[in-house]
């Protein structure tokens, strides 16, 4: 066997390992545009528990019309990234107005919002730097950080008194720069970081707090504004804000906001921002319709909140426990990776669409399948859901 071969067969050999531990991964292709109510590739329609379509935009008539005529006025692609001749006045427009909407000074688009994560850390901190980082932060959080040549610090999740003890030992030392990194929203058991508490401890050990509102812009604070604005943190400087575009604002790409002097660097300094192709004119001209939306209709996150407590509670008047969530996010604990997708490839049976998580996505024996409740679902949709949450329960002897 030659090392062309050899390298196939060992491929297909952890293939087979991971299909025999009944982790593997299948897509399931949909055929109609993102909404509450999908057609998949087979004709039927289910119910859409998937997608991270918090406020219902991603087939609004608004927000479609809005890339249609940004299509027509400002062309396909921009073939350049944003710095050689890829910046329209509209990317530009986009950047200061997430900055008004979050009540920061300045915004950086990036392509996507992994590259967000991946384009801060690097160009800010050095070795004489450190980085001080949650347990359960994202896997672009994580990989953003191995970029970077900073010291390496990490917390338990939420675990205030651990937060302290590295700060502690990162001042020991000698940490030129602290950084506090840390998830808004936890976007596999749906809690909340307590910022009402990490932020006081940044002031104590004068380190700076960045956060990753991809499950919280849009979902939290007044008017979506996000988790540094639920807490009240949205004027102070020390406080920047990452996030990304594809969720609630139904869009593509990521976004940095804070400080002018963090953008103005991050311009020129930011691998992901200089050698990235930027947003196609369409894709912006929909982003800045799905912000107009946002602002000017608030009920949006209203009934996004008011499906959410309705779903959650009558899960646990089943039987079932959803983790403690705290958010839209919503995971049906089932235990190991198998029944998990057992009762996802069940509940599309009845036709609710809920894709089953397991190892190494989440820890062993913490497999779930994870809801998202949207804005968009009605409540008879929600019953739907509840009647074959239920029925593939108890046939699974998950619940009486």
């Amino acid at each position: 066997m030659n090392s062309r071969e050899t390298f196939y067969q060992r491929l297909r050999d952890e293939l087979k390992s991971v299909d025999e531990q009944g982790l593997f991964k299948r897509e399931r292709i949909i055929a109609s545009p993102q909404d509450a109510v999908i057609t998949l590739a087979d004709g039927s329609e289910v119910l859409n528990f998937c997608a991270n379509n918090y406020l219902g935009l991603s087939s609004h008539p608004d927000v479609l019309a809005a890339a249609h005529r940004t299509l027509d006025e400002r062309g396909f692609g921009m073939s350049s990234v944003r710095f050689i001749c890829g910046t329209q006045d509209i990317h530009r427009q986009l950047e200061l107005r997430l900055a008004e909407f979050l009540h920061t000074e300045d915004t950086i688009l990036y392509a996507a919002a992994f590259d967000a994560n991946g384009g801060v850390f690097e160009p800010l901190l050095g070795e004489e730097d450190a980085i001080i980082s949650d347990s359960l932060n994202h896997a672009s959080i994580i990989d953003g950080v191995r970029l970077c040549k900073a010291q390496r610090y990490r917390y338990a999740n939420n675990d205030m008194a651990d937060l302290e003890a590295q700060l502690k030992a990162a001042d020991a030392a000698g940490a030129r720069t602290k950084l506090i990194v840390t998830d808004g929203v936890f976007s596999m058991d749906g809690d909340i970081a307590p910022l009402d508490k990490i932020v006081p401890l940044a002031k104590k050990y004068k380190a700076v707090v960045y956060v990753d509102d991809a499950h919280g812009s849009g979902v939290l604070g007044e008017k979506g504004k996000g988790t540094v604005h639920h807490f009240g943190f949205h004027q102070d400087p020390d406080v920047v804000q990452v996030a990304t575009l594809s969720k609630a604002w139904a869009g593509i790409g990521g976004y940095a906001a804070g400080a002018r002097e963090l953008k103005d660097l991050l311009i020129n300094k930011a691998r992901p921002f200089l050698f990235s192709t930027s947003h196609p004119p369409a894709v912006v001209g929909a982003l800045l319709g799905a912000l107009e939306l946002i602002e000017k209709e608030p009920e949006r996150v209203e009934r996004l909140w008011e499906n959410t407590r309705y779903f959650k509670r009558e899960l646990a008047r089943l039987g079932y426990d959803t983790l403690g969530s705290q958010t839209p996010i919503t995971p049906v604990l089932f235990g190991e990776a198998p029944l998990a997708f057992e009762a996802s490839r069940l509940l599309l049976e009845e036709g609710v669409f809920a894709v089953g998580i397991g190892f190494p996505t989440v820890p062993r024996g913490k497999a779930r399948i994870r809801n998202i409740v949207t804005a968009a679902h009605t409540k008879e949709m929600l019953d739907k859901a509840l009647e074959a949450y239920e029925k593939v329960g108890k046939r699974l002897g998950i619940i009486r």
